[in-house]
């Protein structure tokens, strides 16, 4: 059978996504070291994080082994990003809702995971995901869970989002058009969803038979979609090429932004490759302006040339 147009873009769109995500993963993980600051407490300092300690504490610390543990940083870093852990503790307001919002979302990328599991289950092992099989009840009941509460928390979630950052005169001072345009797309999918999910496809079966005609690449029949099923797989479509390309995309900056800036505390010793990268930052050229240094500088120079209170010394020239 013919792959159709409809079947085209869902492969096209899930592509650029991904070559997207890889690609914004590598020019992150490719940039200069950051501003070398401690921020206490760090979760892979062993024994000490529960009090904001440090590996410094110790007499002659540069001598000794450093004892650290992936785990404690896995620990925060998967509450911040399954929990919102610091919404829940500075802005419980912003929780409340914001909460819901990425506990559906997760749901759903969840819920797209079991249609995909349930679509190679059904195109390659022969077994459908309605029989009575035990294989197939766990799918098609995990399906349906996962499913039904992200529509319901994302939708809400969603909704209650946009309520607060119109009350909270806080947040709705630095909201910008784009924060709303992204969270009304996010809603306009949702809500299609939803809409889909309670008039024509309660148990997904019609959505697990689109999944499964994909990952078969045509060989089996596409299900027949109505416009409004139609008009949501677009628009889902249309919103994984989009998320890459914008500031929704921060759960790629997760990693960096924990464990390459608030928790990088590696000593930068004579010799050691942090030594080598803060070598090379400071022969960058500085070329925007600010009163505190003359532009056209290295870093470098701007250390050894400029006053502490801006002004230039006479010695120094712009190369």
């Amino acid at each position: 059978m013919a792959i159709s147009l409809l079947q085209l873009s869902s492969y096209v769109a899930f592509a650029i996504f991904i070559v997207a995500v890889l690609a914004k993963w590598r020019k992150w993980s490719s940039m200069p070291i950051h501003l070398r600051w401690e921020l206490y407490p760090v979760p892979h300092e062993k024994g000490r994080s529960e009090y904001g300690g440090s590996y410094y504490e110790e007499p002659d610390w540069w001598t000794k082994p450093r004892e650290t543990t992936l785990a404690g940083e896995l620990k925060d870093m998967l509450a911040e990003m399954l929990f919102i852990k610091r919404a829940f503790e500075y802005k419980r307001d912003l929780w409340i809702v914001t909460y819901p919002f990425h506990l559906g979302i997760y749901l759903i990328l969840a819920w797209l995971a079991l249609l995909f599991v349930g679509g190679l289950t059904e195109a390659y092992a022969g077994l459908s995901i309605q029989s009575t099989h035990p294989w197939s009840q766990l799918i098609y009941y995990l399906t349906l869970l996962t499913g039904s509460l992200g529509i319901i928390l994302g939708t809400l979630g969603c909704i209650g989002t946009l309520i607060v950052r119109f009350v909270d005169t806080g947040m709705r001072k630095w909201s910008t058009p784009l924060h709303y345009f992204n969270l009304l797309f996010i809603f306009v999918v949702f809500i299609l969803g939803a809409y889909a999910w309670l008039t024509v496809d309660n148990n997904f079966s019609t959505a697990r038979a689109y999944m499964t005609s994909l990952v078969s690449f045509g060989s089996t029949d596409l299900p027949q979609l109505n416009g409004v099923l139609t008009a949501h797989v677009i628009l889902l479509e249309l919103l994984f090429v989009y998320i890459p390309f914008t500031k929704m995309s921060h759960f790629v900056g997760k990693y960096f932004t924990f464990h390459k800036v608030y928790w990088d505390d590696e000593p930068n010793l004579r010799g050691s490759h942090i030594e080598d990268k803060v070598r090379e930052v400071l022969k960058y050229r500085v070329d925007w302006a600010a009163p505190h240094y003359v532009p056209g500088m290295t870093w470098a120079e701007e250390a050894t040339c400029v006053e502490p209170w801006g002004e230039k010394k006479e010695a120094c020239e712009v190369k």
